[in-house]
């Protein structure tokens, strides 16, 4: 079993349900069919961090294993603040009686994550869920669902920046980093400092999906800058990682010695890469792997995710028979919370911990055996089955006046 805090659904609205079931023409239903699509890649993502083969081996496999790592998860909370803008309205923002509901939606929608998370952990897999951090990475963005774009973007890189270094100022303070699992439930000090998801150095993500969710979407040239942002920022985390541990002296060699102390592998006790931050020597905070928690990586992850949605929204919209056959993965991002806590379920059910080592069949029997129940559902039902109970919960909030 893979050991690792990775991938989160996004929230359980669908952007697609959120306005009913889209038609299959129109200007701008790839706006909508686009998030789904790239919920789903995120879905699969996620499958392959924890149920996947090993990452780095040689090959296409190891490359797409290694490519999921970190890199799933953000794209699931920068669709997490899609979620958010879509609730509070996603162009213009809500005011009056409609902001005040929309409020209440998001809070109950959070505090239903935060519990549901609790429970998801306390079943002792080892997969370190991040339901409840996002419960808590909604709250904290709350306060900021009137903003428009540019102020949002600007909070989001200012987070980043400050975010990391302060969490590193913290360490003595807050502790080593504790990947709670195994049935221990997470803490506030490991939902704000010290877990898997760490709200300090994760909530840039979700700001700036809500960044991107207020931009106009439907626009060719919003689109194009939003893509070339996605390759300035992922060129910017990764390349720039890269050239510091290659010009500051020293620095190369002591990450890859906290990378081999924490023993990070695919087959890890239970922590990701636990350098960065998290590691002996501050030359952490120039890496920009998955889970370092380093300003880099943030940039870096935040431009791929940027770069993953942009090209899922485009192609939806300019090629209609590839919308057709992305159909089945389209389905299972539709329904994105239903299909994460499925696979948790699964692998309490299966021990799939028990193999020392991850055969390539059991992640693609995850990935069919979601797809196929994702795809019959959606024949029958516009939402899955936990996002149509979320929606009946969040339905209270309609009763303020």
């Amino acid at each position: 079993m893979t050991h690792h805090a990775d991938s989160p659904p996004a929230d359980a609205a669908s952007p697609a349900r959120e306005r009913g079931k889209p038609s299959t023409s129109g200007p701008g239903v790839g706006r909508l069919v686009g998030l789904d699509l790239a919920r789903g890649l995120a879905v699969f993502g996620m499958y392959a961090v924890h149920v996947g083969p090993a990452p780095g081996q040689d090959g296409v496999i190891g490359f797409l294993m290694e490519l999921a790592q970190g890199r799933s998860s953000a794209l699931f909370a920068v669709l997490a603040g899609f979620a958010v803008a879509l609730i509070t309205g996603r162009r213009t923002p809500k005011t009056g009686l409609a902001g005040r509901q929309a409020v209440a939606k998001v809070v109950i929608r959070a505090v239903i994550l935060l519990a549901l998370g609790t429970a998801l952990t306390l079943t002792g897999t080892p997969v370190v869920p991040i339901l409840a951090f996002y419960g808590l990475f909604f709250l904290l963005v709350l306060p900021l669902h009137r903003l428009g774009a540019k102020p949002l973007a600007l909070i989001a890189v200012g987070w980043a920046l400050v975010g990391p270094q302060l969490l590193y100022a913290l360490k003595p303070v807050v502790g080593d980093r504790v990947f709670l699992s195994y049935g221990q439930a997470d803490g506030p000090v490991s939902l704000f400092f010290t877990g898997g998801y760490p709200a300090l150095t994760w909530v840039p993500f979700v700001i700036a999906g809500m960044a991107v969710a207020r931009c106009d979407l439907a626009a060719t040239a919003v689109r194009i800058r939003l893509a070339l942002s996605g390759v300035a920022l992922a060129v910017t985390g990764y390349g720039g990682s890269w050239l510091a541990l290659h010009l500051v002296p020293g620095a190369a060699e002591a990450v890859r010695k906290a990378e081999e102390g924490s023993g990070m592998s695919s087959m890890s006790s239970v922590s990701p890469d636990s350098i960065g931050i998290f590691g002996d020597s501050p030359a952490g905070m120039l890496a920009a792997a998955p889970h370092s928690e380093a300003t880099l990586s943030i940039v870096g992850a935040t431009g791929v995710a940027i770069l993953v949605i942009t090209a899922c929204l485009a192609a939806m919209d300019a090629f209609p028979r590839l919308r057709l056959l992305a159909k089945p993965v389209i389905a299972v991002g539709s329904m994105s919370l239903t299909a994460y806590v499925y696979h948790i379920v699964a692998i309490w059910l299966l021990n799939t911990e028990e193999l020392t080592v991850q055969p390539l069949h059991i992640l693609l029997g995850f990935i069919a055996s979601v797809t196929v129940l994702a795809t019959l559902w959606s024949r029958f039902f516009q939402r899955g089955p936990l996002e149509w109970l979320m929606g009946r919960a969040t339905g209270f909030a309609r009763r303020i006046q």
